[in-house]
């Protein structure tokens, strides 16, 4: 985990990364809940096998914008390189935000896997780590430590270099995951789809009534015996006011009112029938798609 403060070589090893494919890359920023927040490390890994931390480079930037300029105008940029970053609509922030190009979010990968693949109960960088990769022990109490002070504890270096290797194994695993959840359709075996199908409709279908159900009878439970939480559950109530008019009296205001509300009304189907050949008179926009959906088969013509 080599820690570099010499701006040579902080600048020999941002030229190097300029060169890679893919790059594991953590931010620690210094005073990061004011308005004064500036980067204090860039951690950079290019090897995703490394799980020692010898290639992991700790770039210290603390008052060095001209090294975080560099690493923006050769490495964040740069449309060649991917950047993989945990929740990285942070750290962009601090390198080169909009300009940035090719960036990878484990946090955006995490959150479009189907949950059943995925059960977290959360996507932090620590729970993803914990049970998709086996990572014990994760301690992220140096998170919020002071990363303006100099020079850096052994706890803040060992924390900041180990994020990379987390986030890379991270990595390695959701893109593993993302393929099985996203399969080639042309390959599929459907018969073997339509069989799960048919188990998991079943199972659902009882689930989902149960699960309805004692929604239902906690609430009331709850209601009646002036719970209002549990060490499981809290019981909410919110007001719902819905304000209706009839559509007669809003075209009249409207007209006498001189009221601009020109905007597209949908007409469903009952609201077609009742305008009949009137239909016609009206500019309307048809918006046609085409969608899909699986119905059960009558079972007894199967037989």
């Amino acid at each position: 985990m080599p820690y570099l403060t010499d701006a040579r070589e902080i600048n020999n090893i941002i030229s190097k990364y300029s060169e890679a494919a893919t790059l594991w890359i953590d931010t620690e920023v210094a005073e990061f809940n004011s308005r004064s927040a500036r980067l204090s490390l860039i951690q950079v890994l290019d090897d995703p096998d490394d799980m020692s931390g010898d290639r992991v480079y700790l770039l210290d930037v603390l008052e060095q914008p001209n090294l975080v300029a560099d690493f923006v105008e050769q490495i964040m940029v740069n449309p060649q390189i991917e950047k993989v970053f945990h929740n990285a609509s942070f750290d962009v922030k601090f390198l080169g935000n909009k300009r940035a190009k090719n960036i990878t979010c484990t946090l955006d990968i995490a959150k479009k896997i189907p949950y059943y693949l995925l059960p977290v109960p959360n996507y932090q960088l620590q729970t993803l780590a914990t049970l998709l990769c086996n990572f014990n022990n994760i301690d992220k109490q140096e998170q919020t430590s002071n990363w303006s002070q100099r020079p850096l504890t052994e706890e803040q270096i060992e924390y900041a270099y180990l994020d990379c290797i987390y986030l890379a194994q991270i990595h390695r695993r959701l893109l593993e995951l993302q393929a099985e959840s996203n399969p080639d359709p042309t390959t599929e075996d459907v018969i073997v789809l339509n069989a799960r199908y048919r188990q998991i409709e079943e199972q659902w279908k009882l689930l989902n009534s149960e699960y309805e159900h004692l929604q239902e009878r906690l609430k009331k439970a709850m209601q009646a015996q002036d719970i209002s939480e549990t060490p499981l559950y809290k019981l909410t109530s919110y007001d719902r006011k819905v304000v209706k008019v009839q559509f007669s009296q809003l075209a009249d205001l409207v007209q006498t009112q001189g009221i601009d509300l020109d905007f597209p009304v949908t007409l469903t189907q009952k609201l077609q029938k009742d305008l009949g050949e009137n239909l016609e008179q009206l500019s309307v926009d048809i918006e046609q798609s085409t969608s899909s959906r699986l119905t059960p088969k009558n079972q007894d013509n199967n037989s």
